[in-house]
């Protein structure tokens, strides 16, 4: 019986920790779990054993590292020679329990430690190869599934799924980590990654690691309403401490089994355990939950889009999405894509996402460029700069398919149309990447003269699709407003169309709403009076210009009368800032000398390196480099800073921030080196991944942060030895010292660095971090800081480096 099928019938149970028992069973501060596989396999084939008697229906293969960027393949122990040596052992200890019937080996894919661009420097495609290698080793040998878990960066788990599936048949599972703000590192909520996973087609979701059971209650209620898959929870045994110098966790099994009793009847279809969890908790786990009577998987109506950040749900309030970025009648913007010019299409999505809208319209057709690698770097770019999701506008299934492989979550797709050769192209597409995608009630007949000609053509595409395995609530149906200009009946048309698709075959709606007033003078008008028309007929939702103040006169009383706006509050927002006398908002092309300085502080609050650069080149003509730098960069990094603080600004908006101060900061750069002026640079930090760990992420953000903030930062880089930790602090005689570990086997290292560095150089200020400390873990193992993220390492240094003035 196929694992999928078992999730049918019952609840079904993973086994526990590895890294965390096999500390207690002799490995080492720094040394890599995986090695285990070939140097001690007895160990690993004990601990499969003990999960498999513990009642452990899938055992995870003790490969969680097991990468080419950590094991090349050119070295002793490679990662294809640890995977098939994990998995044999998976298979040992199967055998010697003689119960092969209805026990599982899950492939384990954690993440690489490095983030990929444009935050980091990984390609998205070299991520994709990597875990392709991996997925393919695996294969080799064979295993039931593939679980790709303890991932913190949607991006990375997009990659690793496309891997998966790319390379092999197998079911595929992933759990994300879920830090105390229920996000992941890289600000994704649940629901966006329910949205993307179920798109790229995964077979069960859900969380691992980080935090206890406790702690995921709300975020598997999230999952147990927005999934249409088994949802799996894999907890740590709460968080972790020392005792009599030992870790332990903070949850005993009978604390950890109680609450995992609820997140059964909530509705978890799959348990287990993670970090400082064992067999006997994996023992007590089933004995309590196995007469608690599963909730069936249901399938969900919910039609969402996503950001590497959040989702968007179509078919509750009115959704805006902005249509700005297309050069269709705009000169202007024509000029931007021939000239590649992103400055122009940057500030384009900043400022529709200012004015509100929910969802970008991104299309950049030109007969002239080469829309294929346009659109896609168009993509790229915006979501380096903007959280909100992506409309991906074209008519060309090349361009289509190189964007949605590289977007970051579940766009929504424009378009397809009832025609054969549309659907054909189109629909893999969505099947394959994920994605709502907007159908045009047009076919190789053209567009029907009537709504009931339309209506049948959304059936045709409804079928279709649901022929490709594409879901009912991932097809939204634009009935297609016609100029009433030309033909004064086909507002009428496009508004009984919108009704009866709405009530007779319960598909969501959209328009491009502007489409109606076409030749008409003072568009305007008609545009609003119809929108409000369309609403009242069941749109879903409209493609528009934010910048038309009729436009979202009428969304935002159509949510205040609708009962969607609690007290008004939207409403009352909007209308307290309008200017009545104007039609629409103009946007200035000229600012003023002021306003120049407040558009640096912009350009680095909101991300734009070019135009960052820009505008610090102009002002270094008037103003001094300390100036700029005083006054304008520092305090916009603080803002991004406090917004970061406060979780109103995600890491992606941090590190976007940090590069357009690096740009900026480039420019002064020159310019001081013709002077003699020379920057003060603040004091010395030096900064490691501990020994035995390759996750290099928070250090490199934090190193990011510190270095705009003028503090002279010397990286070790990561798998640091304690001894050249400590030698590189005394040398430099470094008032500070960062030290990050993400995973449980190597905070060990971090103590034993913590120890070296109070004996050598006890006048340094010691800073820790990473996904599995806490703040009175850091104490207890004698660091002077806990800092949870690079903001609150920047402020720590800066009270220190005050100190020392």
């Amino acid at each position: 019986m196929k694992i999928t099928e078992l999730i049918k019938e019952r609840t079904v149970y993973f086994d526990g920790g590895t890294g965390t028992v096999l500390q207690e069973r002799g490995l080492k501060p720094g040394e890599m779990c995986e090695l285990w596989n070939i140097t001690k396999p007895e160990e690993i084939v004990k601990i499969h054993r003990e999960y498999l008697r513990a009642g452990a229906d899938i055992i995870k293969t003790n490969t969680f590292g097991a990468n080419p960027l950590k094991f090349p393949k050119e070295s002793e122990y490679s990662y294809d020679r640890l995977t098939e040596a994990a998995i044999n052992n998976a298979k040992a200890a199967i055998a010697a329990e003689k119960c092969a019937d209805r026990k599982y080996i899950a492939f384990d894919i954690g993440p690489l430690g490095r983030l990929l661009q444009p935050l980091g420097d990984l390609p998205f495609e070299e991520a994709v190869s990597i875990f392709a290698a991996q997925v393919q080793a695996a294969e080799r040998v064979g295993v039931d599934l593939i679980l790709i878990e303890t991932m913190n960066d949607s991006y990375e788990t997009k990659a690793a799924v496309l891997a998966a599936k790319e390379n092999s048949s197998l079911p595929v599972f992933v759990t994300n980590a879920y830090d105390k703000t229920e996000k992941l590192m890289t600000g994704a909520d649940a629901k966006a990654m329910i949205a993307m996973l179920e798109g790229l087609g995964v077979d069960a979701v859900g969380l691992n690691c980080s935090v206890g059971p406790d702690m995921m209650r709300n975020i598997v209620k999230t999952y147990i309403e927005y999934s249409s898959l088994p949802v799996i929870v894999n907890p740590n045994a709460g968080l972790p401490t020392i005792e009599n110098g030992k870790t332990v966790y903070s949850f005993t099994k009978e604390h950890f089994c109680d609450i995992m009793c609820e997140i059964v009847r909530d509705g978890a279809r799959i348990v287990g355990g993670c970090c400082g969890t064992t067999p006997e908790y994996i023992a007590l786990l089933r004995e309590m939950t196995w007469d608690i009577k599963p909730m069936p998987v249901t399938k969900k109506s919910h039609t969402l889009v996503s950001s590497y950040t959040h989702s968007v749900e179509i078919g509750q309030k009115p959704v805006l999405i902005g249509e700005r970025i297309n050069p269709t009648g705009k000169k202007r913007f024509k000029q931007a894509l021939c000239e590649r010019d992103f400055d122009y299409i940057l500030n384009e999505a900043v400022e529709q996402q200012e004015r509100g809208v929910d969802i970008l319209d991104v299309n950049v057709g030109l007969p002239e460029i080469d829309e294929v690698k346009m659109l896609r770097e168009s993509v790229m770019r915006i979501q380096e700069i903007s959280d909100l999701p992506l409309q991906l506008d074209t008519s060309d299934p090349a361009a289509m398919e190189a964007a949605m492989r590289i977007y970051n979550g579940k766009p929504l797709v424009n378009s397809v149309n009832g025609k054969e050769e549309s659907m054909k192209a189109i629909f893999p597409l969505v099947k394959k990447y994920g994605g709502a995608v907007i159908a045009l009630t047009l076919d190789e007949k053209g567009i029907p003269d009537n709504a009931q000609g339309r209506v049948e053509i959304a059936e045709r595409i409804l079928k279709t699709a649901e022929e490709y395995g594409i879901d009912k609530k991932d097809i939204i149906v634009d009935p297609l407003a016609l100029t009433i200009s030309s033909d004064s009946r086909s507002a009428r048309v496009t508004l009984e169309s919108l009704k009866r698709i709405r009530e007779e075959l319960g598909l969501k709606t959209s328009l491009g709403v502007s489409n109606i007033s076409f030749g008409l003078p003072k568009r305007d008008y008609i545009n609003a009076a119809f929108y409000a028309m369309a609403l009242e007929n069941g749109l879903s939702a409209a493609i528009m210009n934010p910048y038309s103040n009729e436009m979202m006169k009428i969304y935002h009383s159509f949510l205040a009368l609708s009962g969607m706006d609690e007290q008004c509050e939207k409403y009352i927002e909007f209308a307290s800032g309008i200017e009545e006398s104007s039609v629409a908002v103009k946007k200035t092309e000229n600012k003023s000398a002021t306003e120049a300085v407040s558009a640096l502080q912009g350009s680095v609050i909101k991300g734009l390196k070019e135009q960052a650069a820009k505008i610090t080149a102009e002002l270094l003509t008037e103003r001094l480099p300390s100036d700029l730098i005083d006054n304008e960069i520092i305090p916009a990094l603080d803002i991004v800073g406090k917004g970061y603080e406060e979780k109103k600004v995600f890491l992606p908006q941090l590190l976007m921030s940090a590069e357009a101060a690096k740009a900026s900061f480039e420019e002064i750069k020159k310019v001081i080196a013709q002077s003699d002026n020379r920057q003060e640079k603040k004091c010395t930090f030096v900064i490691a991944t501990v020994k035995g760990d390759i996750h290099d992420i928070g250090k490199n953000i934090v190193k990011v942060m510190l270095e705009n903030y003028g503090f002279n930062v010397i990286d070790l880089g990561k798998d640091v030895e304690p001894e050249l930790i400590a030698d590189t602090v005394v040398r430099e005689n470094a008032p500070l010292a960062g030290l990050s570990a993400l995973m449980t086997t190597t905070v060990p290292s971090m103590e034993e660095t913590v120890r070296l560095l109070r004996k050598k150089a006890p006048w340094c200020r010691i800073v820790v971090g990473g996904a599995v400390l806490t703040e009175e873990y850091a104490a207890m193992i004698g660091a002077d800081k806990y800092a949870a993220d690079a903001m609150e390492t920047v402020r720590y240094a800066d009270m220190i480096n005050s100190e020392k003035l």
